[in-house]
């Protein structure tokens, strides 16, 4: 099973996200998050939970502002996430689950850590129900600003570790973990 780590926005904006990306994708294959910590080291055995859950333990509740739209290359379009908190979580959650060098890089942590919350992708092959084409990707970037803004800053209480399920369809939330006091 894969497994990744990621901030649910409120129910009110993430509903708004949905109702904009379904406009030209079928099925996006997850929830709209703000991506905390990517596959690498997230293995089956789950002993990395754990260590998951102390750290945020230890970390208090903070708030994110969302921002405006950008590009990773010319295939994935976001929104970008403001908080020196989140990469500092971010930070200690790699270090918890003691990803490897190779992972680090491959995923886009620590360094090169851009938090962000993905509004659509390129389809790539076989992916024809979860990916926008090109110019879909142009056209959401045109019309991001008039349907999700004013881009709301908010509160994270919690983090949510996502696994995707038994069908391969998507993923869902496995467990939700509070953040300390």
């Amino acid at each position: 099973m894969e497994y990744f780590i990621g901030i649910v926005p409120p129910d009110v904006y993430r509903e708004r996200i949905e109702q904009f990306q379904n406009r030209w994708i079928a099925k996006s294959g997850v929830e709209p998050h703000i991506t905390l910590k990517a596959q690498g080291g997230l293995t089956e055995d789950l002993a990395w939970l754990e260590r998951v859950r102390e750290v945020c333990q230890r970390f208090k509740p903070f708030r994110v502002s969302l921002d405006g739209p950008a590009y990773f290359g010319e295939t994935i379009l976001y929104l970008g996430v403001q908080s020196q908190e989140l990469v500092e979580l971010h930070r200690q959650i790699v270090h918890a689950v003691s990803s490897s060098s190779e992972s680090i890089r491959r995923y886009f942590e620590l360094d090169d850590f851009v938090p962000h919350l993905t509004l659509g992708k390129e389809r790539y092959g076989g992916e024809i129900s979860r990916g926008v084409t090109k110019e879909g990707l142009r056209e959401m970037k045109r019309e991001v600003h008039e349907s999700l803004s004013p881009y709301p800053a908010f509160e994270v209480s919690f983090i949510r570790v996502y696994a995707l399920n038994d069908k391969f369809v998507r993923y869902e939330g496995f467990e939700d973990i509070a953040l300390g006091d």
